[in-house]
């Protein structure tokens, strides 16, 4: 039987967590999906991650009111995939940052992914009607930058290319926390559909060279402590490697995709199945390994029609 196209299968509600990682700095995390972090400061609250959509970011204030009743004056997206920026609007911050390479990705495939994300994800995209279009940053920075929330420092960085090529993570030096998105998960697939292999556990080192006592993961548990920080970025370099390692085989002898796939599964099923996300992910890792080993740099975009040929060639 052919599998449920992505995460159309997937209806279930998920049990969300609210974890403290740090003074004043907090996860939401849902059982495999999308993450978002609370950073409280003198006077204001700076949001890491809006959620799909506004009903869901919703659910992410309700968490923040439990703890403050600072207002949000800053909204910082890690990279530019519609369930990560959709829900922007229900923050109501009055700076939205991503790196210039992000905003330049919503600019070159936005509505392309959001349209493909939709279709991928029925379930986080539940109240979309409320959505009021791409998320645009009012603020853009190429390498770092800081903001201080009264005199709390927050530094934004781009330490690399990892799960796409404008990401960013999130710095608190006086915790020693950082905020990672979609470059770190836990126990969940890592998406790399619009990754780049060869740079990704270069990005992994340069973030433990930060020595983060905590990480707020883009999916999975809160990593609270040296040891589960290691542990995380290990455990997302292997899953890395895993998939990129085989494909490359394959492309060098000049395999088909479909070979690639098998070597994928081969080396990737007794480790990571059980993972969230994995068989949706799969499908989309396999064909960027793909493409990436045959010295294809630039993601090619998914649409929808893309997304549904290359499930049913590969998961059908």
């Amino acid at each position: 039987m052919a599998k449920a196209f992505a995460s159309q299968g997937d209806m279930t509600e998920k049990k969300t967590s609210f974890t403290q990682v740090g003074e004043g700095l907090y996860a939401f995390t849902a059982e495999g999906d999308p993450n978002t972090g609370v950073i409280i400061g003198d006077d204001s609250v700076m949001i890491v991650e809006a959620q799909a959509t506004p009903r869901l970011a919703r659910k992410v204030m309700e968490c923040v009111r439990s703890v403050t009743d600072k207002p949000i004056s800053h909204l910082v997206l890690t990279h530019y995939h519609a369930v990560r920026v959709l829900g922007a609007s229900a923050y109501g911050a009055r700076e939205i940052i991503m790196s210039d390479v992000a905003r330049a990705m919503v600019v070159e495939r936005g509505q392309e992914d959001w349209d493909s994300e939709f279709g991928r994800f029925p379930r986080l995209f539940q109240g979309h009607e409320e959505i009021p279009g791409l998320t645009w940053p009012t603020t853009t920075f190429s390498d770092s930058m800081t903001v201080y929330l009264g005199n709390r420092r927050v530094d934004i960085l781009h330490l690399g290319r990892a799960h796409t090529a404008g990401d960013a993570v999130v710095w608190v030096p006086d915790q020693e926390v950082m905020f990672t998105g979609d470059i770190v998960e836990y126990h969940s697939a890592c998406y790399c559909g619009d990754g780049h292999f060869s740079d990704w556990e270069d990005t992994l080192m340069n973030i433990a060279a930060y020595e983060p006592k905590a990480i707020a993961p883009g999916r999975g548990d809160a990593l609270v402590g040296e040891e589960m920080v290691a542990k995380a970025l290990e455990n997302t370099a292997d899953f890395v490697r895993s998939t990129y390692r085989p494909v490359q085989k394959v492309a060098a002898r000049g395999g088909s995709l479909k070979e690639a796939w098998d070597a994928v599964r081969a080396e990737c099923d007794p480790k990571f199945k059980e993972y969230a996300i994995y068989e949706h992910c799969l499908p989309f890792n396999v064909a960027r390994a793909y493409d990436e080993a045959r010295g294809l740099d630039t993601p090619r975009i998914w649409t929808a029609e893309r997304d549904q040929q290359m499930w049913a060639d590969l998961q059908g």
